[in-house]
């Protein structure tokens, strides 16, 4: 009979139970790779908005740079939605926007010199906000792969009432016969 259910679907008195959501582990980890992929999306956007005049590419650069942002974002609200399929794309992009980061870091810092122009920030603090960006992505990149094995997505069916918390023993059934 249980060959025939649709996935996702429950018996009959019984209701799904995702016991690795429950655990503390879990949801440290959840709340830290929300934190670092907000504060990933932050980063990112006070780079581009205070570099905006200087980027190589124009506005179709900057429109990208958001995009990114907009991404992390979301991956942040998918991840706080305890949607882990989102965690390995989160860390493939974190490896590209390592390698920009520190790629451009350098030529930031070439820039306090007369004769450059200038952007919205002085270019040395895009430069200290690009090498910070750079450990920041190597967490973001460790801590989504702790999440994406932490198996968030296990459920199992448990009797309805048979308790909250995590390891709560089912109650005793009352139809079958008890052994003497």
């Amino acid at each position: 009979m249980l060959a025939w259910m649709a996935v996702g679907e429950v018996r009959p008195g019984y209701e799904l139970w995702r016991p690795n959501r429950e655990k503390a582990q879990a949801i440290t980890t959840k709340a830290v790779i929300v934190l670092l992929l907000l504060a990933t999306a932050g980063v990112c956007l006070v780079v581009t908005i205070g570099g905006w005049s200087l980027l190589e590419g124009g506005a179709g650069m900057g429109i990208v740079c958001m995009i990114y942002v907009l991404l992390y974002v979301f991956f942040a609200v998918m991840v706080a939605r305890w949607s882990r399929g989102v965690l390995p794309v989160s860390a493939a992009l974190s490896i590209l926007l390592l390698i920009f980061a520190a790629v451009a870091a350098p030529s930031w810092f070439a820039r306090d010199k007369a004769g450059f122009d200038t952007a919205v920030l002085p270019d040395t603090l895009i430069g200290l906000l690009l090498v910070i960006l750079i450990p920041l992505q190597v967490l973001v990149i460790a801590v989504a792969m702790i999440g994406f094995n932490q198996d968030w997505h296990v459920e199992e069916e448990r009797p309805i009432g048979s308790g909250e918390d995590y390891g709560a023993e089912p109650p005793p059934d009352t139809g079958a016969p008890q052994p003497a």
